[in-house]
């Protein structure tokens, strides 16, 4: 506007128009400006009133109005090629009932999101309120599952990033109805004992092993060996860091970790300071059937690489537990609390720090319940439970492995760290949200089948048995069991000895060992279980 009215009166100059007043310029300016003014207001306005007003989108009700809710709105608002139209918010504060923001009213409270569904026509929920966990989230999820609309949620507010919450939104999860709280680790203590050594993880390509890859390598050490006997786990895990720019300090090797001599070449080319024994056959009903093979490698594979750490002077080795090691009435659970009393053994006579940390079911995992379901409810169903009264405990596998690192560097030697994992959950529960994040209700477009208890299988899982002591630690999620093996209990050599020896004999005889080196093992199928402590964590420390 200036520009031009320098020009025109540059112009009137040059012809000597002397008749004009020099308050003709100045106002001639003004003028200009307010025109031009007016008309990208008015563009503006009458963009924002397209729109709000016209677009023929998803009609969406924003559960929250707080800051994330008003931030999701704008966004809406200001992207009319995404389809969406925000037509109301719901909030529980009683102050904000009836005021207009950004345009759109707030309507009502959590508890009429039933009726303003219909009365309003939604067709998309969006939980906006990612301050929110646990059991009021679940509330909230709970609430809008009896209507007909879609449900979308953002997980996570980013205030500080150029990341839009419309690219966070995503579907309900198991997480999100679990509501498990974020975990808070000391940043500086675990770089400590990880940042610029070498670490190994074993059983680097499962579940919780290649979350480890994934979050060790965030404290940068100086090298990375991920050994894994499964290769197509093993050529995954080294795609996903090939894609990341992260080969050039990770060593992938393949490898039998019952296979002393493998395993030993791989210790003694990279010689690792720290050790996360993640390796292990964790499928109960399978281990029944072939328990030779749980012994070979839940035992005898956690020996070599226990004592191949402490023969290269490693500084740390933590192996990765079970609840089914408490009062096993499994193979699978016999075997691992063996690898428990094998490090706590070890332990003694070492330099290197040993600890094992013991934690119930992750989400997600694979062959866990969680894919199992989604694959039966995909196929039609039914969605198979063995009993109606079957309760597990549950955690993600990114929480789990932040407190397993947070308890490597808490280690002293010989302690068997226990995870705090919240209430247990039934199963059936589980199947029922599941059934209905699919928008499909239970027995009505998918059934549930119940098919009876598995060989090894409890109604319940313990995190530690009647004979334990839990302590608390400094960290309000992490406990330590202060029970002490007498050293009359086991001699892990003559056990190691006796189980090579029984891994080619029949099932008969393999149980008959695991029964006279595990006490409280129970055999399958022969005794009732009693309920035990199966309480909260919080509560069983004190």
């Amino acid at each position: 506007a200036t520009s031009g009215s320098i020009l025109v009166f540059a112009f009137i100059e040059l012809l000597q128009l002397r008749s004009l007043p020099r308050s003709v310029y100045i106002m001639g300016w003004l003028f200009t400006i307010v025109l031009l003014g007016i008309s990208r207001l008015w563009w503006r306005v009458n963009r924002d009133y397209l729109n709000r007003n016209h677009q023929q989108g998803t009609r969406v009700l924003i559960v929250g109005a707080g800051s994330a809710g008003a931030m999701l709105a704008k966004e809406i608002q200001s992207n009319a090629h995404l389809g969406m139209e925000a037509i109301a918010f719901v909030d529980d504060d009683p102050e904000k009932l009836g005021r207009i923001m950004l345009g759109v009213p707030i309507k009502g409270a959590r508890y009429e999101i039933p009726e303003l569904v219909s009365s309003l026509r939604i067709e998309e929920i969006i939980i906006a309120m990612p301050s929110i966990k646990g059991p009021p989230m679940r509330g909230i999820i709970n609430i809008c599952e009896e209507t007909s609309a879609r449900i979308k949620i953002i997980p996570h507010l980013y205030p500080n990033e150029q990341r839009s919450l419309l690219s966070q939104m995503r579907t309900v999860n198991m997480e999100d109805l679990l509501g498990r709280h974020p975990v808070q680790i000391d940043l500086e203590q675990v770089s400590g004992y990880l940042r610029d050594k070498t670490v190994m993880v074993t059983g680097g390509g499962g579940s919780i092993g290649s979350e480890l890859c994934r979050q060790v390598l965030e404290f940068h050490p100086r090298q990375f060996v991920i050994v894994d006997s499964n290769e197509n786990n093993l050529f995954d895990i080294e795609q996903e860091f090939k894609a990341m720019g992260k080969l050039q300090k990770i060593a992938v090797k393949l490898a039998d970790f019952r296979d002393h001599e493998s395993m030993e070449r791989i210790f003694q080319a990279f010689r690792p300071q720290v050790v996360f024994h993640a390796a292990a056959f964790k499928h109960v009903p399978m281990m029944e059937r072939h328990p030779e093979a749980a012994l070979g490698n839940n035992v005898l594979g956690t020996y070599n690489v226990a004592e191949l750490a402490d023969k290269f002077r490693a500084e740390t080795f933590i192996q990765i537990s079970s609840d089914k090691a408490v009062n096993p009435t499994s193979v699978m659970g016999a075997t691992k609390r063996i690898a428990e009393l094998v490090i706590k053994d070890i332990n003694r006579n070492s330099h290197t720090t040993y600890a094992a940390v013991r934690f119930g079911n992750v989400l997600g995992s694979r062959g866990s319940v969680i894919p199992t379901f989604e694959k039966q409810i995909e196929a039609g169903g039914p969605v198979t439970v063995t009993h109606p009264d079957m309760t597990r405990y549950f955690m993600t596998i990114p929480e789990a492995v932040e407190l397993v690192i947070q308890a490597g560097a808490m280690a002293k030697g010989g302690e068997i760290f226990v995870l705090d994992m919240g209430e247990p959950v039934k199963i059936v529960d589980l199947a029922r949200d599941l059934i209905r994040l699919y928008g499909l209700e239970p027995w009505r477009d998918i059934d549930i089948v119940f098919t009876g208890v598995r060989p090894g299988e409890k109604l319940f899982e313990e995190l530690f048995s009647n004979k334990e002591d839990m302590s608390a630690t400094v960290h309000e999620r992490i406990f330590i069991s202060r029970k002490e093996i007498d050293s009359n209990y086991l001699d892990i050599a003559k056990a190691i000895e006796s189980l090579v020896k029984e891994t080619a004999n029949n099932k008969e005889d393999i149980i008959k060992l695991l029964v006279e080196l595990i006490p409280e093992y129970h055999n399958p199928g022969h005794q009732k279980q009693t309920p035990g402590k199966v309480i909260p964590m919080r509560a069983a420390q004190l």
